[in-house]
């Protein structure tokens, strides 16, 4: 790998033939199948030259199936899959089974519990922290879901686990359509003074005004977040195929680059590509 590598650490796929996504019901414009072969072509053209796949909050019950069709996936020839961040219910008894499968299957770099969805109160739970806390020591970092407005309980969570690695995912999803930065600014920077919390630039223009966005529009909310963490713990991710709801793939692309064209070819490829190597521990 090289310093113009894009690595995606943030790709959905959907195969509705194979697996249960009960969100998609109330979310027309992705009730889809979004294959591997539908992102593949445009990826390749865009210059990205790995993926991890993120996991789709599938139900509970496929979260395993989930996990081994990626599997399938990441075994083709030329694939660009390396990994998957499997899903995970950290506030269940029978977590702690689960996370002993897991952590046998190589494939595996990660972990994520959809939260902007969930109920405050699961992640505060005693025994979701308790749960999350067992990652320590295990190389595998905890993505973190959640809205502006539970940037606080992020924080807590963070607290109380601080030998777990966390990615905040989507740069805490902003207002950005509604301009707003309060207390998403403050809150964001608060979260950057914990050493084992990285942040994602991942698929913001989901958060755009689909009619009318540019890359400015982004700007200042990417600059704050890179900011804040420094160029050593951002990482780049597409959300693919909820980005398509205001962009595609390849304009996402196109503005982050825009975005990070005033950065030094050593920031660009930390956020691109050696970062996230690090973090979820990619072979070079």
């Amino acid at each position: 790998m090289g310093a113009r590598d894009i690595i995606d650490t943030h790709l959905h796929l959907i195969y509705r033939d194979r697996l249960n996504y009960p969100w998609l019901a109330n979310a027309e414009r992705l009730d889809d199948d979004f294959p591997y072969e539908r992102y593949l072509r445009e990826a390749r053209r865009c210059g990205i030259t790995d993926a991890l796949h993120m996991e789709v909050d599938v139900a509970e019950a496929d979260m395993e199936a989930e996990t081994a069709n990626v599997g399938a996936l990441a075994a083709e020839p030329d694939t660009l899959i390396r990994g998957a961040i499997a899903s995970c219910r950290p506030e269940r008894a029978e977590f702690p089974a689960y996370l002993e499968r897991a952590l046998a299957n190589p494939l595996v770099r990660g972990f994520r519990r959809i939260l902007h969805e969930a109920p405050d109160e699961v992640s505060v739970s005693l025994e979701f922290r308790e749960n999350v806390r067992r990652l320590s020591g295990t190389g595998k970092p905890f993505d973190v879901c959640v809205r502006p407005d539970q940037l606080d309980k992020a924080i807590s969570l963070v607290d109380a686990a601080p030998d777990v690695q966390f990615v905040l995912d989507h740069c805490g999803a902003p207002r950005i359509a509604e301009r707003e930065f309060h207390p998403w600014r403050e809150r964001v920077a608060e979260l950057a003074r914990r050493p084992n919390a990285a942040a994602k630039i991942s698929g913001i223009v989901a958060y755009a005004d689909g009619a009318t966005w540019n890359a400015q529009d982004l700007r200042p909310y990417v600059e704050h977040v890179i900011d804040a963490f420094g160029w050593d713990r951002v990482v780049w991710g597409s959300d693919w195929p909820v980005c398509t709801l205001n962009a595609s793939l390849s304009l996402w692309v196109a503005a982050t680059h825009a975005i990070t064209r005033g950065a030094s070819a050593e920031e660009r490829d930390k956020l691109f590509a050696g970062n996230a190597r690090r973090i979820w521990r990619l072979p070079a």
